[in-house]
């Protein structure tokens, strides 16, 4: 038994070996954290001419947290919604108010809302460039998840043509 888990084990080295000794190195794309506090702040903006008080969040694409700021006025609970909104949408590569309807129905990806952080509620987007997706901006605060949804869309197109 032993000598079939040591085979087993050299047989895994040798097929990682060979499939890594052939790999290209990953090309990925990062938001710098100026263009992720300009985002942030103009979500922010956006939804207080508006009369709301809100919070952005914006990640990178493995999740983390480049920047969150909570803007005057807003409630402590949306540091944490505007973080799983933007958690959310960067992890299924898809905006929130989408993943929320696919969380209806037959279907229904609901059962993933247990899910640490996961929250298909509207407010999270994805950053795309081209295909691949680099980061993501959640907002909350305001009375709805479309509105969220439009501050965070405005926040995105403040930085849009700059991101490379």
């Amino acid at each position: 038994m032993k000598s079939m888990t040591q085979a087993a084990i050299a047989l895994a080295c040798v097929t990682l070996g060979s499939s890594a000794a052939g790999a290209d190195t990953l090309l990925t794309h990062r938001i710098p954290v100026a263009l992720a506090v300009e985002a942030a702040t103009e979500t922010i903006a956006e939804c207080g001419k508006q009369g709301y008080h809100e919070t952005a969040v914006v990640l990178d694409a493995d999740g983390a947290i480049i920047v969150s700021m909570r803007g005057d006025g807003a409630g402590i609970h949306s540091l944490d919604s505007a973080h799983d909104k933007a958690y959310t949408s960067v992890s299924f590569k898809n905006d929130t108010l989408a993943l929320a309807e696919r969380a209806k129905g037959e279907d229904s990806i609901a059962p993933l809302s247990k899910l640490p952080h996961v929250m298909f509620f509207g407010g999270g987007i994805v950053i795309k460039l081209g295909d691949e997706t680099i980061g993501s901006i959640g907002a909350a605060g305001a009375p709805g998840a479309k509105l969220d949804d439009n501050c965070a869309r405005a926040g995105l197109a403040k930085i849009r043509d700059r991101l490379k």
